[in-house]
């Protein structure tokens, strides 16, 4: 029977333009989509777009366009920027899709029967770029006066008739829940955090707006509009079909691993799990959140004019050689710098000098010294076996850093085992065994051939156009680059491609 696994992206809100932090969490998404799938998974991969809401409506407005115009071209930017990205999604989920409208009223129809939703007045700070409601505990006050949330958005006093979700009636149960799964909020930073916040109290939450319109109408209340963080969440459960049990992709369901930023783990770590109990839904396996990238080391905003965009950087640097980047300059749940200069280094140092010199190097010595043939294995010296052994332990080795999402330690592991080729080649010199033992010769270039096929078989979630160019270099079919396929063992004799390199230095260009 063949093992499904669902991922998602979080869905991106479309009041601006995609930036690098849409970009991240697309590739590391997309990264674990493609080693499941190399492992043999049936993988369901989701992104898309969030477009409801006030803040979209009033970004639509200073555009001079009627809400839908505004993200249907918003919609198809952030498309652009997951093909631009390599993202190998599965489905493109825009919440203002009627599916959408459907599935929404029915999860909110389950909550209301449970008991969980009754009608009353919000009064409070509600911050419109945040599209969340804030206590006054959580607010800053700047030297002018103004009150600010914690993401640094002003906030505003608001009253009007709402209805609410009784998630004061879930802290315990939530707490409860997080004790039994540990491993369902990710990093540990976020856990604490996430657990500190529920310990302190949960308020009942506003699940309603009549301030606009621009969004899901609630079911049977004329003039309310659903809450945007109720109508996004629900997106995950509608792109498998819900509320239709007999859906094709509803075996999906609970979704293996969601990834969001750190700024949005609140809502997909407590009013998420608590929504979907309150209408006896299953709760997702886990919830992992990135941090944030720094340019330079300075925050990323408008008004500093460093907002990244990520097809600018694949348009100078190469697609693979930024998805190398961002999955390996820092660990997942962490912030961290991107520079011009940290790119280069990566892309020369590890990709061009490790990696690709590596390859190069081996596949011209079989080009020139054998024929352009792969050689047979021969008798395996102690220094073959344990390079060999490394090579061939690479996908185990990967997998428990690939599940916990510690991408650089993955690409770590699979490093460690390029510097350990390079020494080999340093310590065997088969082009001086050329002169002296070819049959040793031979013997060297087929233990690195078979050691640069596991390592760019592992390499294919990561760097996927790159690593497959080397694969077609190195003369695997199509159908031998799973994980399961490094076990057979490849054709002796097998005529290659001529070699031609897979990573040029980055030079810059002249001025």
């Amino acid at each position: 029977m063949t093992r499904s696994f669902y991922i998602t992206t979080p869905i991106y809100y479309v009041n601006g333009a995609p930036h690098i932090g849409h970009a991240y969490t697309s590739i590391a998404a997309d990264v674990m989509a493609r080693w499941k799938r190399l492992q043999g998974f049936e993988v369901f991969f989701l992104t898309g777009t969030d477009e409801h809401g006030q803040k979209v409506e009033k970004a639509a407005a200073d555009a001079g366009l009627d809400p839908q115009s505004f993200v249907d071209k918003i919609a198809a930017d952030f498309k652009d920027m997951a093909r631009v990205m390599g993202i190998s999604y599965d489905d493109f989920i825009r919440t203002t899709e009627e599916r959408h409208k459907v599935s929404c009223a029915e999860l909110w129809k389950r909550i209301a029967a449970a008991g969980d939703i009754y009608l009353g007045h919000y009064e409070g700070w509600y911050a419109v770029r945040d599209e969340a409601f804030y206590d006054e505990s959580e607010l800053t006050t700047r030297p002018d006066g103004t009150k600010v949330a914690p993401s640094g958005a002003p906030v505003e006093w608001v009253r009007e008739p709402s209805y609410f979700f009784r998630l004061s009636a879930w802290q315990d149960r939530l707490l409860q829940f997080y004790e039994e799964h540990p491993d369902f909020i990710a990093p540990s930073s976020r856990r604490n955090e996430v657990m500190s916040f529920v310990r302190g109290g949960l308020l009942d939450l506003s699940i309603s707006r009549t301030t606009f319109n621009w969004g899901i109408p609630v079911p049977d209340a004329p003039g309310h509009v659903m809450y945007v963080w109720l109508d996004a969440l629900n997106n995950y459960v509608t792109a498998c079909g819900f509320p239709d049990p007999a859906a094709p992709r509803w075996h999906y369901w609970p979704a293996d691993l969601h990834f969001v930023g750190k700024d949005i783990i609140r809502f997909h770590a407590v009013y998420w799990p608590a929504f979907l109990m309150a209408a006896g839904l299953p709760v997702p396996k886990r919830v992992t959140s990135n941090g944030w990238w720094v340019v330079d080391g300075e925050k990323m905003s408008k008004s500093l004019g460093n907002v990244i965009e990520p097809r600018k950087l694949v348009d100078t640097f190469g697609l693979d050689q930024i998805r190398y980047f961002l999955m390996r300059e820092k660990p997942f749940g962490a912030d961290g710098s991107i520079s011009h200069q940290a790119i280069i280094s990566r892309i020369n140092v590890e990709l061009a000098n490790d990696l690709g010199n590596l390859a190069q190097r081996t596949l011209s010595l079989v080009a020139r010294n054998c024929g352009g043939q792969r050689p047979a294995r021969g008798a395996a010296t102690e220094d073959d076996t344990a390079l060999l052994a490394a090579a061939q332990a690479l996908p185990e080795a990967l997998d428990p850093h690939m599940d916990r999402q510690t991408f650089h330690e993955a690409l770590e592991e699979v490093w460690k085992v390029i510097r350990a080729a390079n020494g080999y080649v340093d310590r065997q010199a088969p082009w001086a065994l050329n002169k002296t033992d070819k049959a040793r010769m031979g013997d060297v270039l087929r233990v690195l051939l078979d050691t640069l096929r596991a390592v760019a078989t592992v390499l294919q979630p990561f760097m996927p156009d790159s690593m497959s160019r080397m694969l077609d270099q190195l003369g695997v079919a199509p159908d031998r680059r799973t994980l399961d396929a490094l076990s057979l063992p490849l054709e002796d004799g097998e005529a290659l491609p001529p070699p031609q390199g897979v990573f040029p230095r980055y030079v810059e260009p002249a001025a």
